[in-house]
Protein backbone atom coordinates (compact mmCIF):
# COMPACT_ATOMS: atom_id res chain seq x y z
CA UNK A 1 0.00 0.00 0.00
CA UNK A 2 1.06 2.90 -0.64
CA UNK A 3 1.15 6.59 1.55
CA UNK A 4 -2.22 8.47 1.06
CA UNK A 5 -1.99 11.98 -0.47
CA UNK A 6 -1.40 13.59 2.71
CA UNK A 7 1.15 12.18 3.88
CA UNK A 8 3.01 12.16 0.41
CA UNK A 9 2.46 15.85 0.99
CA UNK A 10 3.70 16.29 3.85
CA UNK A 11 6.61 14.42 3.11
CA UNK A 12 7.58 15.95 0.35
CA UNK A 13 7.69 19.40 2.17
CA UNK A 14 9.80 18.18 5.01
CA UNK A 15 12.03 16.30 2.95
CA UNK A 16 12.41 19.72 0.81
CA UNK A 17 13.13 21.40 3.55
CA UNK A 18 15.81 19.37 4.70
CA UNK A 19 17.42 18.87 0.92
CA UNK A 20 17.70 22.10 0.36
CA UNK A 21 20.99 22.04 3.32
CA UNK A 22 23.98 21.66 2.24
CA UNK A 23 25.56 18.70 3.20
CA UNK A 24 28.34 16.71 2.05
CA UNK A 25 26.43 15.41 -1.08
CA UNK A 26 25.85 19.17 -1.95
CA UNK A 27 29.39 20.19 -1.76
CA UNK A 28 30.61 17.17 -3.61
CA UNK A 29 27.64 18.81 -6.73
CA UNK A 30 29.14 22.49 -6.10
CA UNK A 31 32.72 21.70 -6.00
CA UNK A 32 31.93 19.66 -9.04
CA UNK A 33 30.12 22.32 -10.79
CA UNK A 34 32.77 25.17 -9.91
CA UNK A 35 35.71 22.94 -11.29
CA UNK A 36 34.16 21.34 -14.33
CA UNK A 37 31.05 23.10 -15.13
CA UNK A 38 27.11 22.22 -15.35
CA UNK A 39 27.74 18.74 -16.83
CA UNK A 40 30.02 17.75 -13.94
CA UNK A 41 27.35 18.82 -11.64
CA UNK A 42 24.64 16.73 -13.26
CA UNK A 43 26.80 14.10 -13.35
CA UNK A 44 27.26 13.62 -9.74
CA UNK A 45 23.18 14.85 -9.02
CA UNK A 46 22.44 11.04 -11.35
CA UNK A 47 25.03 9.62 -8.99
CA UNK A 48 23.43 10.90 -5.61
CA UNK A 49 20.02 10.11 -6.66
CA UNK A 50 20.79 6.40 -7.35
CA UNK A 51 23.14 6.23 -4.11
CA UNK A 52 19.37 7.72 -2.28
CA UNK A 53 17.62 4.71 -4.07
CA UNK A 54 20.43 2.33 -2.21
CA UNK A 55 19.87 3.12 1.13
CA UNK A 56 15.93 3.38 -0.02
CA UNK A 57 15.82 0.03 -0.83
CA UNK A 58 18.41 -1.19 2.64
CA UNK A 59 15.61 0.57 4.61
CA UNK A 60 12.92 -1.02 3.19
CA UNK A 61 14.50 -4.45 3.81
CA UNK A 62 15.59 -3.63 7.41
CA UNK A 63 12.57 -2.17 8.88
CA UNK A 64 10.35 -4.66 6.95
CA UNK A 65 12.18 -6.96 8.32
CA UNK A 66 11.86 -5.69 11.71
CA UNK A 67 8.16 -5.05 11.50
CA UNK A 68 7.91 -9.36 10.69
CA UNK A 69 9.91 -9.83 14.04
CA UNK A 70 8.26 -7.39 16.42
CA UNK A 71 5.92 -4.58 15.78
CA UNK A 72 6.91 -3.25 19.03
CA UNK A 73 10.81 -3.38 17.78
CA UNK A 74 9.15 -1.82 14.55
CA UNK A 75 7.89 1.58 17.35
CA UNK A 76 10.97 1.03 19.05
CA UNK A 77 13.18 2.27 16.07
CA UNK A 78 10.79 4.72 15.39
CA UNK A 79 11.05 5.98 18.78
CA UNK A 80 15.15 6.17 18.41
CA UNK A 81 14.51 7.54 14.78
CA UNK A 82 12.73 10.36 16.32
CA UNK A 83 15.34 11.14 19.08
CA UNK A 84 17.86 10.95 16.31
CA UNK A 85 16.28 13.68 14.31
CA UNK A 86 16.01 15.66 17.45
CA UNK A 87 19.60 15.62 17.81
CA UNK A 88 20.63 16.28 14.41
CA UNK A 89 18.04 19.32 14.17
CA UNK A 90 19.56 20.94 17.67
CA UNK A 91 23.70 19.87 15.80
CA UNK A 92 22.23 21.46 12.60
CA UNK A 93 21.20 24.74 14.45
CA UNK A 94 24.34 24.86 16.30
CA UNK A 95 26.08 25.01 13.21
CA UNK A 96 27.69 21.66 13.17
CA UNK A 97 26.62 19.69 10.58
CA UNK A 98 28.71 18.23 7.98
CA UNK A 99 28.88 21.57 5.84
CA UNK A 100 32.90 20.71 5.38
CA UNK A 101 32.37 17.81 3.24
CA UNK A 102 34.87 16.55 1.14
CA UNK A 103 36.05 18.62 -1.95
CA UNK A 104 37.65 16.86 -4.90
CA UNK A 105 39.13 19.27 -7.28
CA UNK A 106 40.92 16.69 -9.79
CA UNK A 107 39.31 17.07 -13.09
CA UNK A 108 37.10 13.35 -13.85
CA UNK A 109 35.74 12.27 -16.72
CA UNK A 110 31.56 12.07 -16.39
CA UNK A 111 31.21 8.38 -15.59
CA UNK A 112 33.80 8.82 -12.70
CA UNK A 113 31.80 11.85 -11.38
CA UNK A 114 28.37 9.50 -11.57
CA UNK A 115 30.08 6.49 -10.01
CA UNK A 116 31.58 8.99 -7.40
CA UNK A 117 28.73 10.17 -6.56
CA UNK A 118 26.97 7.19 -6.22
CA UNK A 119 30.20 6.14 -3.58
CA UNK A 120 29.89 9.44 -1.78
CA UNK A 121 26.22 8.86 -0.89
CA UNK A 122 26.52 5.49 -0.37
CA UNK A 123 29.16 4.94 2.11
CA UNK A 124 28.01 7.86 4.07
CA UNK A 125 26.76 5.61 7.30
CA UNK A 126 25.36 9.21 8.73
CA UNK A 127 22.95 9.31 5.35
CA UNK A 128 22.07 5.44 6.04
CA UNK A 129 21.19 6.20 9.77
CA UNK A 130 19.30 9.45 8.73
CA UNK A 131 17.04 7.26 5.96
CA UNK A 132 16.61 4.35 8.91
CA UNK A 133 15.17 7.63 11.38
CA UNK A 134 13.84 9.84 8.95
CA UNK A 135 11.28 7.75 6.89
CA UNK A 136 9.27 5.40 9.38
CA UNK A 137 7.74 8.48 10.32
CA UNK A 138 5.38 8.79 7.41
CA UNK A 139 4.84 4.89 7.35
CA UNK A 140 1.97 3.03 8.55
CA UNK A 141 2.28 -0.99 9.17
CA UNK A 142 -1.78 -0.62 9.37
CA UNK A 143 -2.11 -0.05 5.86
CA UNK A 144 -0.54 -2.79 4.51
CA UNK A 145 3.47 -3.54 3.72
CA UNK A 146 5.88 -1.50 4.91
CA UNK A 147 8.45 -2.14 2.40
CA UNK A 148 6.64 -0.72 -0.76
CA UNK A 149 5.81 2.65 1.18
CA UNK A 150 9.74 3.14 2.32
CA UNK A 151 10.49 2.33 -1.41
CA UNK A 152 7.59 5.03 -2.34
CA UNK A 153 8.61 7.98 -0.31
CA UNK A 154 12.27 7.21 -0.81
CA UNK A 155 11.87 7.52 -4.68
CA UNK A 156 10.42 10.80 -4.46
CA UNK A 157 12.75 11.99 -2.39
CA UNK A 158 15.07 10.46 -4.66
CA UNK A 159 13.10 13.36 -7.50
CA UNK A 160 13.02 15.98 -5.01
CA UNK A 161 16.55 15.32 -4.51
CA UNK A 162 17.10 15.57 -8.26
CA UNK A 163 15.43 19.11 -8.49
CA UNK A 164 17.34 20.63 -5.75
CA UNK A 165 20.67 19.32 -6.36
CA UNK A 166 20.21 20.12 -9.75
CA UNK A 167 19.30 23.51 -9.26
CA UNK A 168 22.84 23.40 -6.90
CA UNK A 169 24.36 22.09 -10.03
CA UNK A 170 23.05 24.51 -12.53
CA UNK A 171 23.60 27.73 -10.53
CA UNK A 172 27.66 26.40 -9.38
CA UNK A 173 28.03 25.96 -13.06
CA UNK A 174 26.65 28.96 -14.02
CA UNK A 175 28.00 31.55 -11.36
CA UNK A 176 32.08 28.98 -10.93
CA UNK A 177 33.55 32.08 -8.53
CA UNK A 178 32.54 33.50 -5.60
CA UNK A 179 29.20 31.50 -5.12
CA UNK A 180 29.66 29.58 -2.03
CA UNK A 181 31.20 33.09 0.09
CA UNK A 182 28.20 35.05 -1.09
CA UNK A 183 25.44 32.33 -0.15
CA UNK A 184 26.98 32.00 3.24
CA UNK A 185 23.96 34.08 4.80
CA UNK A 186 21.54 32.03 3.16
CA UNK A 187 23.12 28.52 4.56
CA UNK A 188 22.59 29.83 8.03
CA UNK A 189 18.84 30.16 7.29
CA UNK A 190 18.79 26.49 5.66
CA UNK A 191 20.65 25.54 8.36
CA UNK A 192 18.03 26.94 11.12
CA UNK A 193 15.10 25.90 9.00
CA UNK A 194 16.34 22.21 8.40
CA UNK A 195 16.86 21.73 12.11
CA UNK A 196 13.70 22.83 13.20
CA UNK A 197 12.17 20.30 10.83
CA UNK A 198 14.39 17.76 12.36
CA UNK A 199 13.22 18.72 15.86
CA UNK A 200 9.83 18.87 15.19
CA UNK A 201 9.78 15.29 13.28
CA UNK A 202 11.37 13.60 16.01
CA UNK A 203 9.49 15.39 18.72
CA UNK A 204 6.09 14.30 17.03
CA UNK A 205 6.96 10.40 16.99
CA UNK A 206 8.30 10.88 20.26
CA UNK A 207 5.27 12.14 21.66
CA UNK A 208 3.49 10.00 19.33
CA UNK A 209 4.58 6.94 20.68
CA UNK A 210 4.35 7.94 24.65
CA UNK A 211 0.75 8.82 23.74
CA UNK A 212 0.61 5.15 22.07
Amino acid sequence: MVPTPQVALLFSLAALALLVTPGPAVFYIVTRSLDQGRAAGLASVAGIGVGTLVHTSAAAIGLSALLASSAAAFSAAKLVGGAYLVWLGVRRMLGRGEEGGERATERLPLLRIFVQGILVNVLNPKTALFFLAFLPQFVDPSRGPVAPQILVLGALMASLGLVSDGAYALLAGTARDGLLRRAQGALRAQRFVSGSVFIALGVGALLARRHA
